[in-house]
């Protein structure tokens, strides 16, 4: 397993796979390295947060940069820290990218300042706005070299673009990571708001728990990594909570 990673605050989660929870809102930010590429998802609540993420993966690579970027799902707390690595390819779920331009980007500003960013960061991760080229509208498979991972569109859910990261072992016997994003939440309540599709949301997990199947580490978008059980316990109390089976 790769040395360093609580140094910097990462947690390990099998071999070259970890994640870090960020302060304010616990969100996770996964880190994924092959042979020749390093991929991240999600980046951070500002441009500040992502350049702090670079500077941490470079650390904890020796000078390796992030090459691919998967973005979970189109809140300010996931995606405005894009900005911050330069040349990287980036990925979303299709459409994500029109959702993050409305307005100019007005939509991610306001709900930035609205949950506590400073206003003045706020508009800069905005104006600096990256969003995503390749779009995924069913399953991707990207080659890191030595390691293969997949990126799934199993949304509607949490929002019309949910994407998950699936990660498999690289060695025989050893477990299965998958970065639910806010599909899955642990340190509390899954949040539901304007832009969630709750009659589809859990479908968008058993899609999720399909991929994973029973032995995978799940890593929710936030709070502490789970196991089958309980993602498929707070699948079923979403169908409960929104009257869908």
């Amino acid at each position: 397993m790769s040395v360093g990673w609580e140094e910097f605050g990462w947690e390990p989660l099998a071999d070259g796979v970890g994640r870090r929870r960020l302060p304010g809102w616990d969100a996770t930010v996964g880190l994924v390295l092959g042979e020749k590429a390093v991929l991240l998802y999600d980046t951070g609540s500002t441009l500040r947060e992502g350049a702090e993420l670079r500077s941490q993966v470079e650390a904890l690579t020796g000078g390796r940069g992030v090459t691919h970027i998967a973005l979970s799902h189109p809140h300010f707390d996931h995606v405005l820290g894009t900005a911050a690595f330069a040349g990287a390819e980036v990925y979303g779920a299709v459409g994500v990218d029109d959702v993050m331009r409305q307005r100019g980007g007005e939509r991610l500003r306001s709900s930035a300042v609205r949950h506590g960013v400073d206003p003045a960061e706020a508009g800069e991760a905005v104006e600096a706005l990256v969003t995503p080229r390749h779009m995924v509208s069913g399953e991707w498979t990207l080659d890191l070299g030595g390691r293969m991972v997949l990126l799934a569109n199993v949304g509607p859910g949490h929002t019309a673009h949910d994407l998950v990261l699936c990660v498999p072992g690289s060695a025989p016997g050893s477990r299965e990571v998958v970065f639910c994003g806010d599909l899955v939440e642990e340190s509390g309540e899954p949040q539901a708001g304007s832009d969630a599709i709750p009659s589809r949301w859990p479908a968008a997990i058993d899609r999720l728990l399909a991929l994973g199947g029973e032995d995978a580490v799940y890593v929710p978008g936030h709070g502490a990594v789970v196991d089958a059980t309980f993602v498929r316990r707070q699948r079923d109390e979403l169908a409960r909570r929104f009257g869908v089976s």
